[in-house]
């Protein structure tokens, strides 16, 4: 009886955050939250849920050089640490990131919290959520305008700084993940001037749904099919599909297809068992391929030994554990 008021209210649960976040996506204006390609192998930074799933602190940094060949193309660098409590169901982590686009830039840091509900001896569901300060930042010089006495721009730099928040749900289990996510859930406005009472500046609210599986070939080989979906007005929805394919833990490589835009194929190893290394370079399939010649990321992680003992949580949907950790 207790297990069916819980799946009730669960079931409850995601259906409000489904319809709230739809409502938030419905009032919003463009997209602009960062775009990755190796998104399945740091989802915390979508998903603020996502702290404290490991037994152990993640410490992942990525970086991203989108466009290349494209004047002032977007350049974005974030870094990140979540982990557990010792004993307790519920994890903590954090951000920080810079995220620059030709005379345009956002810097950021945010800290989060995550509550984990067992629902069965494998299936979990944690509810997080991140609040933070954002930057945004316009440098006037950079910009041409056809009148240059245009009020609506100054020739020096313009910034802002605002509260934002995040909140997400994910479901998981040590083979299977889907997780909703509400970036930019504050959507504030962006007042660069005293004296404009109402500005139409806003961070635009989002909406992202994220899931994967791994499946396990023999003893060494593992398959990991992941799939990312993204929304906000008057943006089409984009859909990324990826596959991951490792052996022994220790070399893997994939691919991914984001839908209208990009074709990636990344690789990556680990050294010994704390240290991850992943690139990925991105094909454009867009009118943009006649000028850029595509995207570069690469991303560096590490994690920390096994912090938490009272018993064995899920282990990473994208690291495989060797051997000797099962």
């Amino acid at each position: 009886m207790k297990y069916y008021l819980l799946m009730k209210t669960i079931k409850t649960l995601l259906l409000l955050l489904i319809l709230n976040s739809t409502f938030f996506i419905l009032n919003s204006s463009a997209q602009q939250v960062p775009q990755y390609a190796q998104y399945m192998l740091n989802d915390y930074i979508l998903n603020p849920a996502v702290s404290g799933i490991y037994d152990y602190y993640d410490v992942k940094s990525n970086n991203r050089y989108q466009w290349v060949g494209v004047t002032d193309a977007p350049r974005t660098y974030i870094l990140s640490v979540h982990g557990p409590h010792r004993k307790k169901s519920m994890g903590f982590g954090g951000s920080v990131y810079s995220d620059v686009t030709g005379p345009t830039s956002r810097t950021g840091a945010y800290l989060s919290y995550a509550y984990h509900v067992k629902l069965s001896q494998k299936l979990k569901l944690s509810f997080g959520l991140g609040f933070g300060v954002m930057q945004f930042k316009i440098d006037g010089s950079k910009v041409t305008l056809k009148d240059e006495n245009d009020p609506a721009m100054s020739n020096g730099v313009m910034s802002v700084i605002v509260p934002d928040a995040t909140f997400g749900t994910y479901l998981y289990t040590d083979k299977f993940y889907f997780g909703i996510s509400a970036p930019q859930l504050i959507g504030n406005k962006l007042n660069f001037f005293d004296n404009v009472a109402d500005s139409q500046s806003r961070l635009a609210r989002h909406l992202l749904v994220q899931a994967g599986y791994t499946f396990h070939l023999g003893e060494k080989w593992t398959v990991q099919p992941s799939l990312l979906f993204k929304y906000v007005t008057p943006v089409p929805p984009q859909f990324d599909i990826g596959l991951k394919i490792g052996y022994n833990d220790v070399v893997w490589a994939g691919s991914a297809f984001r839908i209208n835009d990009a074709v990636s194929v990344m690789a990556g190893f680990n050294i010994g068992k704390n240290i991850i290394l992943g690139y990925a370079y991105d094909f454009n399939t867009s009118s943009l391929r006649n000028y850029s010649n595509g995207s570069h990321e690469v991303m560096i992680g590490a994690r920390f030994a096994k912090i938490r003992h009272t018993e064995t949580p899920a282990e990473s949907p994208v690291e495989t554990p060797t051997s000797e950790e099962k």
